[in-house]
């Protein structure tokens, strides 16, 4: 007979893995096949999942929460380039690596589900068609590391700033005012596009002078779309 305790843990691990896009469509079956291969972790805010250089025990599924992946600067800062959400999955390319190429941090309370590295590598044998969709998840993070290269090249802290409210809100990206909370605490918005927390606060501080927008708390009001537009396109 078996262990309802180890039924559930089962079940819960296969309601996570299949709000996450890259198992979209599988059959429940092949959802139980992956997930006996998985555990879940808890994190608290600031814990580091794995670190530059570690090896590679898989990739990851968010439950709860978000995690930040980071490189440490040559100064010691930590550089935040990506932020993950649930039910979004991280770290796929180190599966073809023998150690982590970054770090990860949750960046607060979070859960995460570990898809194990070596289970997988059998599933995949398996299912091909699965590493498909691998590949595409892989190059969605791709195409956002290159763009964060882009940024670091020669573009304006302003140009930065406000390419990345603009990416928060359709209406803001089409010209339109809106009204949004920002999804990340403002020091971790500083660490993505490349600078401190106090030349951010600037910024902020600028654009508000200039009517663009307008800043309660985390909460951020478009005021001037086509300006911010006009921002976001311009460079040093």
């Amino acid at each position: 007979m078996r262990d309802a305790s180890l039924d559930h843990h089962l079940t819960v691990l296969i309601a996570g893995l299949r709000q996450c896009r890259m198992f979209a469509g599988l059959s429940s079956e092949d959802l139980a096949t992956i997930a006996e291969g998985c555990r879940i972790r808890s994190l608290e805010k600031r814990e580091v999942l794995f670190r530059e250089g570690e090896p590679v025990d898989g990739f990851h599924v968010i439950q709860l929460g978000q995690v930040g992946i980071f490189f440490v600067t040559p100064d010691g800062r930590e550089q935040i380039f990506s932020v993950f959400r649930a039910p979004e999955s991280f770290a796929e390319a180190a599966m073809a690596m023998d150690r982590y190429p970054a770090n990860a941090m949750a960046l607060e309370y979070s859960r995460v589900i570990l898809v194990r590295k070596a289970h997988f590598r059998d599933v995949l044998s398996r299912k091909p068609d699965l590493a498909l969709q691998m590949l595409a998840s892989m190059s969605l993070h791709l195409k956002e590391l290159l763009r964060l290269l882009q940024d670091s090249r020669g573009r304006q802290v302003e140009s930065r700033l406000a390419e990345w409210l603009l990416r928060q809100s359709p209406a803001a990206a089409a010209g339109c005012p809106a009204v949004f909370d920002l999804p990340v605490a403002k020091n971790v918005l500083a660490s993505q596009i490349g600078v401190t927390s106090e030349t951010l606060s600037r910024t902020f501080a600028r654009l508000r002078k200039e009517g663009v927008i307008r800043v309660a708390g985390s909460r951020i009001y478009v005021l001037d779309g086509a300006r911010l537009r006009a921002y976001a396109g311009a460079t040093a």
